[in-house]
């Protein structure tokens, strides 16, 4: 992963680079602006908030919320929770975004993608793990087959309380619960910001536990604190060795110089490949079964802490970087040949884990890792044979320690490539903008229902646009359109009528009673 020295040269010496401000300088005040992170600065100004996972981590195994997890945990495990009744044999981590995606990583990572398969006396005891993570009935109807509600905890996730995917999920999961004359109070945990609307949900009908969340940690720098903890502790990962990981890192990443400090070589690395612009796509390829997912969980720590369309002053920059990913050497039956014989539009991070899981020889004195190495050098090779730009990054072996001192490498790296570019990695406008813009459907959605239950001449025919007219509303015709279609194919009944349609170049909705 290392710069080279010509290049970490340049970071020392005051140039000009076509469109790239003179590294020097900015390398300077972008360490300056991490000093300030940890020092308890607002970090976040368009929220007015500190960002403290760095600083937290620091004391968060010695304290006594961790204390409270491992406990908790434990009483899961033996079925002894206070007050619960039962003994539970899985769980259900309801989150979304960071509150789900970093808890997956760990889970397919150090337990691996078969946990829920084995024994429980091979789990020792620990519950099976299911995540939802997306407001899809398939999510809810695919868990609750494979789960009995009277022996299933539900770990609701929400710094807020107001996301609406969880919401989502927590109303149907009440509802399987009563249905099958459950107490979903007493099988209901809570991660939350105190005082948050979850939180007074939690505290007003009895939920079993709440757990307090920071306001200054946001979800996709999470996991090494109480969103991280508990789902790992409820399937009894070491998740104290998790955060002395992380912590090594944040010792090794808070040096001044570029040559010493990791993160801030991997952020160079991405600054001067894509020219200080994001110009080049980030390709995230594991050379490991169990890190499947780290190209997911990268996406979003990356381009939702990068992607921003105004630089901290208020200029319109749009920047970001584009992440993708696959697992080696699958990626060399997957999209190699693009990236080898195609367009020059990336770099490629590779990561490899050189301890097998076990010794399989395949021929004498050849096992089946010899060649899993051999196919990521041959590729890295054949990559840089033709001019492109390869980041190798290599662990002796996939533990909890060694997957801290991954997430807190790029989490500095983010953190860092951000103060080189100067936008806020810590606020997410854009996502923000997508349910501001959702919530307007609905409203839409809310419009076209009344308009359905007020109809009196059935059967009614027409199309979207008709509709959106008879509504006052024609420039929603799209959003109709797309409601109505869901209507019909569900054969939803709606105020007491129910949509079919017809294509007839276009489609035909017809109403009837139902």
């Amino acid at each position: 992963m290392p710069l080279d020295r010509g290049q970490l040269a340049a970071l020392t010496t005051p140039q000009t680079w076509t469109g790239v401000p003179a590294p020097a300088p900015v390398c300077a005040r972008a360490h300056a602006e991490m000093l300030r992170i940890e020092a308890g600065d607002i970090k976040n100004p368009d929220e007015g908030r500190q960002v403290t996972h760095f600083s937290d981590r620091r004391t968060y195994a010695e304290s006594a919320l961790f204390a409270a997890v491992q406990t908790f945990a434990e009483e899961v495990r033996s079925g002894a929770v206070p007050g619960a009744g039962t003994r539970f044999d899985a769980v259900i981590i309801n989150g979304i975004g960071g509150s789900a995606l970093g808890p997956q990583l760990l889970q397919f990572a150090l337990n691996g993608p078969y946990w829920n398969e084995l024994s429980a006396e091979r789990r020792n005891g620990y519950p099976r793990l299911f995540f939802l993570d997306n407001t899809d009935a398939a999510g809810v109807t695919d868990v609750l087959a494979v789960v009995r509600p009277q022996t299933t905890l539900v770990v609701t996730i929400s710094k807020g309380g107001g996301t609406q995917e969880t919401i989502n999920n927590t109303e149907a999961l009440k509802q399987a619960y009563a249905k099958a004359g459950v107490s979903f109070a007493t099988h209901a945990v809570a991660i939350t910001r105190e005082k948050s609307k979850l939180d007074e949900e939690a505290r007003t009908t009895g939920w079993l536990r709440r757990f307090p969340m920071a306001e200054s940690i946001g979800g996709r720098t999470s996991e090494t604190n109480i969103v991280g903890h508990l789902p790992a502790a409820l399937t009894g990962l070491d998740f104290g060795a998790f955060v002395d990981g992380a912590r090594q890192m944040d010792e090794l990443t808070r040096q001044p110089d570029p040559q010493h400090n990791p993160a801030y070589q991997l952020a160079l690395t991405w600054y001067l490949a894509g020219h200080g612009r994001g110009d080049r796509n980030m390709v995230v390829v594991p050379y490991s079964d169990r890190l499947l997912l780290l190209a997911r969980y990268l996406q979003q720590l990356v381009m939702e802490s990068l992607g921003k369309e105004r630089a901290l002053d208020g200029r319109v920059v749009n920047q970001g970087l584009n992440v993708f990913g696959n697992k080696g050497g699958t990626d060399a039956h997957a999209y190699i040949q693009q990236l080898n014989d195609g367009r020059d539009d990336f770099f490629v991070t590779f990561v490899e884990v050189l301890k097998d899981a076990d010794h399989i020889e395949v021929a004498p004195d050849l096992t089946m890792g010899d060649y899993l190495h051999a196919f990521k050098r041959g590729l890295a090779n054949a990559l840089t044979a033709k001019g492109r730009q390869v980041v190798n990054i290599v662990l002796d072996d996939l533990t909890p320690f060694s997957l801290g001192l991954l997430i807190a490498l790029y989490e500095r790296a983010v953190a860092y490539y951000a103060e080189l570019i100067g936008v806020n990695a810590f606020h997410q406008p854009g996502v923000e903008a997508y349910k501001s813009a959702s919530g307007k459907v609905m409203a839409v959605h809310g419009a076209l229902r009344e308009w359905l239950g007020s109809l009196t001449t059935l059967p009614w025919q027409g199309d979207a646009a008709t509709v959106a007219a008879a509504l006052g509303n024609p420039p929603a015709a799209v959003e109709i359109d797309g409601i109505l279609a869901k209507f019909a194919v569900n054969q939803r009944c709606i105020r007491g009528v129910k949509v079919s349609r017809t294509w007839d170049g276009r489609w035909v909705y017809r109403v009837t009673r139902c």
